[in-house]
């Protein structure tokens, strides 16, 4: 993750070398709106103490985001700071071949904090307006992971009561934090020759998380499979609406 974050900060520094004479600076600040979309499958087939356990989950979650950034943009590439909420619906089921089927489902909650740096290469259509595609990577720490149990009391998934990892121990609220690739197109509009409104539309793609990463070593634990299949896919779409200031 490292190496591809400092592959795009490189790509960013020869852009700059070798268009100086195209080269600005500006900032601004917007809002955001979006989803994320999971659809997870995850298997196990294995043997405890000689019995053979067989376990299907499903996971679905759809989730609608709002937040508010700041960026600071760079010609060929932009790196902003960004505040989100999500509020979602989740479904999770299980099959599990020596107990009964399980199924729970209700509403979650969530705060986070991010930074992205993207590539942008801008083509100028006249002089107000100009298109760019984008390509790059966020971060998200996670703030507040909330949920709903079945009597619909609202809990924190931290606090080790209700979820719990394979040592039956309190899951890290960092264990949310995630990596995401992002990729999109973005269009400026300029009102003068220093004020411009931005708008962005990206799709996003989340990698796996500590947590999950945490869920496959409890179906090794569990179903005593050593190597439980984990499929599936988050990510969704984000719109991004801003006000800059270009500095000359």
């Amino acid at each position: 993750m490292k190496k591809l974050v400092g592959v795009i900060f490189l790509i960013l520094v020869v852009k700059t070398a070798a268009f100086g004479a195209d080269f600005a600076l500006s900032a601004g600040t917007g809002v955001s709106l979006g989803g994320m979309f999971t659809r997870y499958t995850l298997t196990a087939d294995g043997k405890v103490d000689g019995a053979r356990i067989k376990i299907d989950a499903i996971q679905e979650m759809d989730q609608f985001n709002y937040g508010f950034f700041a960026f600071f943009d760079a010609t060929y590439g932009v790196f902003s700071v960004f505040y989100q909420n999500g509020v979602n619906n989740y479904t999770e089921t299980a099959d599990i071949s020596v107990l009964s089927n399980t199924k729970q489902s209700g509403k979650g909650w969530e705060s986070v904090l991010g930074f992205s740096l993207l590539g942008k290469y801008p083509f100028t259509l006249d002089k107000r307006l100009t298109v760019f595609p984008l390509l790059g990577m966020e971060y998200q720490i996670s703030l507040v992971q909330k949920r709903t149990q079945d009597d619909g009391w609202v809990y924190d998934r931290d606090d080790g009561m209700r979820e719990k990892d394979k040592n039956q121990k309190a899951y890290n609220l960092m264990d949310w934090n995630s990596w995401w690739v992002n990729v999109g197109g973005g269009v400026d509009y300029l009102f003068t020759d220093n004020l411009f409104a931005r708008g962005e539309l990206l799709y996003n793609f989340r990698l796996m998380t500590v947590y999950e990463q945490k869920n496959l070593d409890m179906m090794k634990s569990h179903a005593g499979d050593p190597n439980p299949q984990l499929g599936g896919l988050s990510s969704g779409p984000a719109l991004k609406i801003a006000a800059g200031w270009r500095f000359r």
